[in-house]
Formats: C-alpha cells, structure tokens, sequence
C-alpha cells in the first residue's frame, strides 16, 4: 500500500485556487503575487494609448507592478497595483473594473524557481508624467493599442491586454462605475 499514488483530476484542481496554489507551491517551493496596472488615457480623437514601461534589469517592456505588502504590512492588491503605477509609470490612476486580470508564470531567482501570480487591474489615467518614475524603469511610453501588443516582452502580458482591450474597447469601465455607484479606487 505504501507504493500506492492518489492522482487528483483536472476537474478537482480547477475546482479550488487554493489547492492549485498549495500545489504549485510544494512543486516550485516559493511563490509571490504582485499586482499593477494595465493604465489608459483617451487622446483628444477619442484613440486609447497605453502605459507601459521598461524595466532597468532585464529590460523587458511590461506593465507596472510590484509584490504585494513589499512596502506596506497587509496591503491589499488593488492599493498595490495603484501604488506600483505611481511608483513605475510616474502617474496616478484609478481602478476602472474592478474584477483582475489574472497571469501566472515561473521564473528564476538567484537559482530558485518562483512562481508567481500577478493581478492586473484596469486602470484610467487621472495626472502625472511618465518621466517621473522611479529607478526600477529605465524608460515608459503612451503608445497605441497595436503598439503596445507588438512591444510587450511576454506572452502573458499580451493575452492580459488583448481581454483589457475588450473591456476598454465596449466601455465597461465607465458603465462598471457607474452601476456600482460608487467612486471607483485610486
């Protein structure tokens, strides 16, 4: 009975986060989640641009985020993501849908693989200028819908932001607030 494995089905993995993360953790031995910001403004013809930036080490195009409680014991995800897009992208913005984005992938630290799970909120531009981000970016652009896909490092980003897009593109932002009646965060 000892040689004996109890295999648990796709069904029953997909059925509680909690168990997935519990596996991937005993796989993988460390995981992180961070949050940021997939950030917009409209231009004056109505046209979308969005915020990306460029990090300092590996110099990969993504969008701003950062660990959540890094800096601030029990902070949640969305004052995360609304601080990392100040901190990175030298703006503030405000949380437009509530509901994240949701990317996960491995990597590599010092030798040790970490998991990580990143919450990206859809965000509007409400001040700031991009030059004033802090030293984590090496540079930060306001680029079209087109542009911003074909820069974008990674894989997963793109597939965030296509489902970004989405919302954006039919106006759920707005209508979001609007029948939740409240002032949305940030």
């Amino acid at each position: 009975m000892g040689g004996e494995r109890r295999s648990i089905s796709a069904y029953q993995l997909r059925k509680s986060k909690k168990n997935i993360s519990m596996v991937l953790q005993q796989r993988h031995g460390k995981t992180e989640i961070s949050a940021g910001g997939i950030v917009f403004k409209v231009d004056l013809s109505g046209i979308p641009k969005w915020l990306i930036v460029q990090h300092s080490k590996h110099k990969g195009w993504i969008f701003p985020k950062g660990l959540v409680g890094d800096k601030i014991d029990g902070e949640e995800k969305e004052e995360t993501a609304i601080r990392e897009v100040e901190e990175e992208g030298g703006v503030k913005a405000r949380i437009c849908w509530k509901k994240p984005f949701t990317g996960s992938y491995i990597y590599f630290f010092q030798g040790q693989k970490i998991f990580k799970t990143v919450y990206f909120y859809l965000m509007e531009y409400l001040s700031g200028d991009i030059n004033n981000h802090d030293n984590e970016v090496s540079d930060a652009k306001w680029l079209a819908t087109e542009e911003t896909e074909k820069l974008l490092s990674y894989t997963v980003d793109r597939e965030i932001f296509r489902k970004a897009v989405d919302i954006q593109s039919r106006g759920l932002c707005s209508l979001m607030d609007r029948a939740l009646g409240s002032e949305p965060k940030g």
